[in-house]
């Protein structure tokens, strides 16, 4: 379903909120001081202490006189049980899913919600990376297992961010019936000037249909003149976005990816994106590896540009998943999204081509492998990279 192209809103006010024991307190404050209305979008979500949390403050909204729906994603929420999903039914919760799966329906299985967003009372969205697991928040510890954010927001964005999330509402709980991709070359818009505060836009994907997300990418990269730092878990980018990096670190600006390290919950992907590491660190990218925790978090910095939500902007992702982002033009969150950055950096393994050069036998073959096994699956699926 293709939709519409958001345009740029002023005054708007963000927050960065870092981390589950940042984000997680204030979802459920937000959730338990609701008035009106709670809508829920998320793709991963299982039953444990997180998630009770939430269901719990979703229960007594609706008996607070709320309307609260939730669509989930058909494979991201496996681990809801069944209790937890008769729990919110019963008590009045609207329950959607999207794309559940189906086993006649093939490769129709690989659509998925990719989307995080919570919209409380039209009038306050989150907007980030992070699913409702133990992973992301347990009371009981100092820190979430996986490093995520979310980004808080106030102002006329959040009637946009609650139109995108009623269009997937109407069509959602139903199998989704597969038609040939179709590949739009989307007029991205200009961004305010550099001085403005308050901006923001929606800029999503919608399974394969509106890839409006990797063109402002594109055109964001396109113009930078003095830094792109760029946050992903899963970095398997396309050719389009590898050959901007290449472009904007040879013309002088400085261009860094943070990735994941060793601990990852996918390490064939890591290992299948590791074969772009020498071309983008001749070209003079400079390539960090997160080691403390799982990096989980999806994040672009562009001079004055932010970018965030669930997108990954890889290949995969792009072709199957439904994906939002926020991006910002405003100075507060810009120097919080580049404090991030720095702290995330000093706590990351930076590669050389002298590093490169000396991996042992072992990681190379693993590297090779994977590789050959993504460009089978790019083949096999049709993927347009």
């Amino acid at each position: 379903m293709a939709g519409p192209i958001y345009p740029w809103r002023k005054g708007n006010t963000f927050e960065l909120l870092v981390d589950g024991e940042s984000f997680f307190p204030r979802m459920l404050q937000a959730m338990d001081g609701a008035r009106s209305s709670i809508d829920l979008e998320l793709y991963l979500i299982s039953s444990g202490q997180a998630s009770r949390q939430v269901l719990d403050s979703l229960v007594a909204a609706v008996a607070r006189g709320v309307r609260v729906r939730c669509l989930l994603d058909g494979f991201g929420s496996l681990q809801l049980s069944t209790t937890d999903r008769q729990y919110l039914l019963q008590a009045g919760v609207e329950l959607r899913f999207y794309n559940p799966l189906y086993w006649l329906a093939g490769r129709g299985n690989l659509h998925r919600d990719h989307r995080k967003l919570l919209v409380v009372d039209q009038t306050l969205a989150f907007v980030g990376g992070a699913g409702l697991t133990d992973d992301f928040y347990r009371p009981d510890q100092r820190q979430s297992l996986w490093h995520e954010l979310m980004l808080e927001v106030r102002g006329l964005v959040v009637h946009d961010w609650a139109e995108l999330f009623e269009r997937q509402w109407q069509v959602s709980g139903r199998r989704l019936r597969l038609a040939p991709p179709k590949w739009h070359r989307v007029r991205v818009p200009a961004p305010p000037a550099p001085d403005a505060s308050g901006y923001a836009r929606v800029s999503y994907a919608d399974a394969r249909e509106h890839t409006e997300v990797v063109q402002a990418l594109l055109a964001a990269v396109s113009r930078s003149r003095t830094r792109i730092w760029l946050a992903t878990p899963y970095f398997l980018p396309g050719w389009r976005v590898r050959r901007a990096l290449k472009r904007a670190a040879r013309r002088g600006v400085d261009v860094r990816l943070l990735l994941c390290g060793q601990i990852t919950d996918n390490a064939p992907v890591r290992y299948a994106g590791q074969r772009f590491y020498p071309g983008l660190l001749k070209a003079g990218v400079r390539l960090y590896e997160y080691q403390p925790r799982f990096l989980h978090l999806k994040m672009v910095l562009v001079d004055e540009w932010v970018s965030l939500g669930s997108c990954n902007f890889d290949h995969w992702t792009l072709h199957w998943n439904l994906e939002a982002n926020q991006q910002v033009v405003d100075p507060s969150l810009n120097a919080a999204v580049r404090d991030c950055f720095q702290r995330d950096f000093a706590q990351s393994r930076e590669w050389s081509l002298g590093a490169w050069k000396a991996l042992g036998w072992g990681h190379r073959l693993k590297i090779r492998l994977w590789s050959w096994v993504n460009r089978l699956a790019v083949l096999w699926f049709g993927i347009r990279r």
